[in-house]
């Protein structure tokens, strides 16, 4: 009787797990990437210094290549069949070299092991990356650290965001990029007057 009962709950096991071998993958994700914004008519101020972009730190569910979904306060979900094309890190610090470049007006802008002699470092940390309710969220702190003295010369919290206008991934990445591009601007006019 007790044989019975083991054969029958290996079983029972067994048959589970092989309908769990049988379910079928998840589709594959749309890519998506927001834009560095473009400075058709320069950028106002400058400087010469070189600035060094370092990879933002972020909590574990930001530091990935989904997009976060935040219905409640508390709760988080992604965005269905949608992903980033890199970790929002990375993306973020690309991002921000490359608007640093575009403006024509920085001495020269890199990432870690790039290779220049830095003057000044960003230091980013990102607080939010997120759809809440109908709009996409950006807010980075970012720390600016003479690379000479190794000490903080200023630091300050950056929160854009902007109407997603849809409930489509592609709604909510257009929406990130009037943000990125408002967020991007504000770290480049305050970086200048501060080097």
């Amino acid at each position: 009787m007790m044989f019975k009962a083991i054969t029958t709950a290996l079983l029972a096991a067994f048959l589970l797990s092989g309908c769990q071998l049988l379910k079928a993958p998840e589709p594959p994700r749309e890519t998506y990437e927001f834009s560095a914004p473009r400075f058709s008519n320069g950028f106002p101020g400058g400087t010469n210094a070189q600035l060094l972009v370092k990879l933002p730190t972020s909590l574990k569910a930001i530091d990935s290549e989904r997009l976060i979904l935040r219905p409640e306060p508390k709760v988080i979900t992604y965005v269905g069949g949608a992903q980033w094309s890199d970790s929002v890190p990375r993306l973020v610090q690309a991002k921000l070299v490359e608007a640093f470049e575009k403006t024509g007006s920085a001495g020269a802008t890199a990432k870690p092991g790039d290779g220049l002699v830095i003057d000044f470092q960003l230091i980013p940390d990102i607080r939010r990356f997120e759809i809440i309710g109908n709009r996409a969220v950006i807010e980075i702190s970012i720390k600016l650290l003479s690379d000479k003295s190794g000490r903080v010369v200023a630091t300050r919290i950056f929160s854009t965001s902007a109407a997603t206008g849809g409930n489509q991934a592609a709604n909510y990445v257009a929406a990130f990029d009037r943000a990125f591009e408002e967020f991007a601007k504000d770290v480049i006019a305050w970086t200048f007057r501060q080097v």
